[in-house]
């Protein structure tokens, strides 16, 4: 009989145990990727700012010396993240295989301008970075036009704001899930437990002796679940490379890597402080009260 009893309550022990890896594991695994996605989420929104090209055109009196001294000038300029340099013969060709038609052929001559397709760097696709910009540029007199998509700017701008708010919103929120789902499967692991502890405190032993074997144990199973999270985060981060390379989702390692790390040191803290409370809670509690 005691056998079969021994047997039960190490199988409920286990099922405990089971439950709270399992929860540490979910809560972190779905925080792991919003991390993940917050971080790429920047890239690719600098990515895409990034290809938006500013084109500038010199006027046909415009020597080599001068495209020269302007193609030194966006070397040296903190803006510019790439640029490339577009004849007017080049461009013409462009034009053709767009069009499909060879319209030099009807003009007689080429009424294009070189020009410069400029691409600015991320943190400067903003409007008055590009006013500041355009303004060093719009001083040469060789220059006759700068074109760039002003609308598609604000726009880009405003979504990324509006996007990076509710990102912010949706992070907070599981967060507070996170800590309220393995603060519960903590909760109902020591409340099993709520008789040894008020038996110890009755024979005399102190608080924290009480507490230390309960915080190791829920740390321990907080490290698996966490470990468990990581593992999995690395299977979708090798998925993702593997079949969307495009996405170089493992460019940034540093950042993958921080996302990991906090991944174990919040599994970590959570269960440490959930336990704590916990344990605290029903040391607190009189004799009565635990049924």
């Amino acid at each position: 009989m005691a056998s079969s009893f021994e047997k039960f309550q190490k199988r409920r022990l286990i099922s405990s145990y089971f439950s709270v890896v399992l929860s540490v594991f979910l809560v972190l695994f779905l925080l792991g990727i919003l991390g993940l996605f917050v971080i790429n989420s920047k890239k690719l929104s600098d990515d895409f700012k990034e290809e938006i090209a500013m084109s500038v055109y010199f006027k046909n009196e415009a020597n080599d010396s001068i495209i020269n001294a302007f193609d030194t000038q966006l070397k040296t300029s903190k803006f510019v993240k790439s640029y490339e340099f577009v004849t007017k013969d080049k461009a013409a060709k462009q034009h053709t295989d767009i069009i499909g038609e060879d319209f030099m052929a009807f003009l007689g001559e080429n009424p294009l301008e070189n020009s410069f397709d400029i691409h600015l760097k991320a943190d400067y696709i903003v409007t008055d970075s590009i006013k500041k910009f355009e303004s060093k540029i719009v001083n040469n007199p060789m220059v006759s036009d700068i074109v760039y998509d002003k609308v598609l700017v604000n726009l880009v701008n405003d979504n990324i704001q509006r996007i990076s708010f509710w990102i912010l919103i949706a992070s907070g929120f599981l967060a507070l899930v996170a800590v309220l789902l393995i603060n519960s499967s903590m909760r109902l692991s020591i409340y099993s437990n709520r008789f040894i502890i008020k038996t110890m405190q009755m024979v005399g032993a102190t608080k924290s002796f009480i507490r230390k074997p309960f915080i190791w144990r829920s740390i321990k199973l907080g490290i698996i679940g966490s470990l468990l999270a990581i593992f999995a985060l690395m299977g979708v981060l090798y998925y993702v490379e593997t079949n969307f390379p495009n996405l170089k989702i493992m460019e940034d390692q540093m950042m993958i890597g921080l996302v990991l790390v906090g991944v174990l040191v919040v599994g970590i803290l959570i269960t440490w402080f959930s336990t704590f409370f916990a344990t605290q809670r029903f040391l607190n509690l009189r004799t009565d009260d635990l049924y």
